[in-house]
């Protein structure tokens, strides 16, 4: 499956996210159902979320577009893959690049940072989400492979 062949089949039913996303991880593509989380240089809840049953889903992170804070590390993405996560769409940095590349993961965000984030607990889960140009709910889906990501209130595969 590619997002490419999805957009010509489905443009009616999907919506690009318009964001510079890199991508990260061996998977080649993902999709499926989607749970969300609200968070900006805290990952605790969504640390929480990745320790628990994924179910094949796909965690879609708001983390307020930061680039200075990584939100999700080669441990929390060890966590993803333990659970049965597909893999994450996040809405800010990453860090441990090398190595979250290697797995059998995909990762899409906007960048890299060293910094670690804050456990303050200050994020929110199964929320709307909204960047990109497109507002995510918990329970939807979403597509991403290297050409980009789109998102959909269906299920088109």
């Amino acid at each position: 499956m590619k997002t490419a062949d999805l957009i010509d089949d489905h443009a009616d039913k999907m919506q690009l996210v318009h964001l510079p996303f890199r991508k990260f991880g061996q998977k080649a593509f993902i999709g499926g159902k989607i749970e969300t989380v609200k968070c900006f240089e805290d990952n605790t809840v969504m640390r929480k979320l990745l320790q628990s049953p994924g179910e094949g889903r796909i965690l879609v992170v708001d983390g307020g577009a930061s680039t200075r804070v990584a939100i999700l590390g080669d441990k929390m993405a060890g966590w993803a893959i333990d659970n049965g996560w597909q893999g994450l769409i996040i809405n800010g940095a990453i860090r441990d690049s090398v190595e979250v590349d290697a797995m059998d993961i995909a990762v899409f965000a906007l960048g890299t940072s060293p910094v670690r984030s804050a456990k303050e607990d200050w994020s929110h889960a199964k929320r709307a989400v909204t960047f990109g140009g497109v507002q995510f709910e918990s329970g939807e889906y979403v597509y991403a492979d290297a050409d980009g990501v789109l998102y959909s209130s269906v299920n088109l595969i």
